[in-house]
């Protein structure tokens, strides 16, 4: 005969213990991103506002009227929209130019064995030392001695040359991570150099040449002193440009400037939500050799 079992008492259920510590850091983290957000939702609703809610009315809070109009005064008027595909146009190619150029550079210096190749990989790493804005004396005499300022290549052509250096330096801090072997096994059957480059190390650099167009795009959407200093007509002028001219010598409509800030803004923040893990992993990979 089976016993029957003893009716069991219900145990105390164990509240989960939450240590001052965590509390602490939650607090300060919620209060940091707060801070961080604060700026963008700023912006965006500026965007929306009248001179007199931005000055004093309603500097905080939500527009009271949304006013649409600031946008279509911003790419109508404020020819917004052209600058937007100008600097769609500058910033892609000058992607495009540094991917190409730098993974090509970088195998070149990595994997083929050449007389000379660690001395131009160290002219090459001397780009990192050199500020952008201390060569703008010596960019303009050339550009304007070849007749290219006033043209998508004035500023395509630099802002490729000086991206090239930190890219060279993540293409081979990525290739370090990438067996050799892999390269000998399709050399044994039959794979040129060319084949190797296309097929096994391309595929295997695709989170490099991702951190590479966010660094890329960074640099060449919201630069400002080459765009001025080589662009005068107003066709070839980017964003940051046509931002800073919004501006009136008297009377300014703050208004379509903020929604100008926020066409400029908010393409960068959505490429970096949906790139920021290939970053992660470009920036990481390679750090732990085992």
């Amino acid at each position: 005969m089976e016993k029957p079992e003893k009716d069991k008492k219900p145990g105390k259920l164990k509240m989960p213990q939450i240590k001052v510590g965590s509390i602490v850091t939650y607090v300060v983290l919620g209060i940091w991103a707060l801070i961080n957000i604060f700026p963008l939702y700023w912006m965006f609703t500026f965007s929306f506002k009248s001179n007199r809610e931005i000055f004093g009315l309603n500097v905080i809070g939500l527009p009271k009227e949304w006013l649409w109009s600031n946008y279509k005064s911003a790419l109508t008027n404020g020819n917004m929209a052209l600058y937007f595909l100008n600097s769609v146009i500058v910033t892609g190619f000058t992607i495009l130019l540094t991917v190409i150029l730098s993974l090509m550079a970088a195998y070149a210096l990595n994997r083929l064995v050449w007389k000379g190749r660690k001395v131009v990989n160290n002219i090459i790493m001397l780009g990192l030392t050199v500020p952008i804005h201390a060569a703008i004396l010596p960019i303009f005499v050339i550009l304007r001695k070849l007749d290219m300022t006033n043209s998508y290549q004035a500023l395509i052509i630099p802002y490729t040359g000086f991206t090239l250096a930190m890219a060279v330096m993540i293409c081979n801090s990525f290739l370090e991570s990438i067996p050799k072997e892999l390269e000998e096994a399709a050399c044994i059957d039959g794979c040129s150099v060319y084949g190797i480059f296309f097929r096994i190390i391309l595929p295997l650099m695709k989170p490099a040449l991702a951190t590479i167009a966010i660094f890329t795009f960074l640099q060449a959407w919201n630069e400002l002193m080459f765009a001025v200093t080589f662009i005068d007509d107003s066709k070839f002028r980017t964003l940051s440009v046509g931002i800073q001219n919004l501006a009136g010598a008297h009377t300014t409509q703050w208004g379509p400037i903020g929604a100008a800030l926020v066409i400029a803004t908010f393409p960068t923040l959505i490429l970096y939500m949906f790139m920021s893990k290939r970053i992660q992993q470009s920036l990481t990979v390679g750090a732990v050799k085992g």
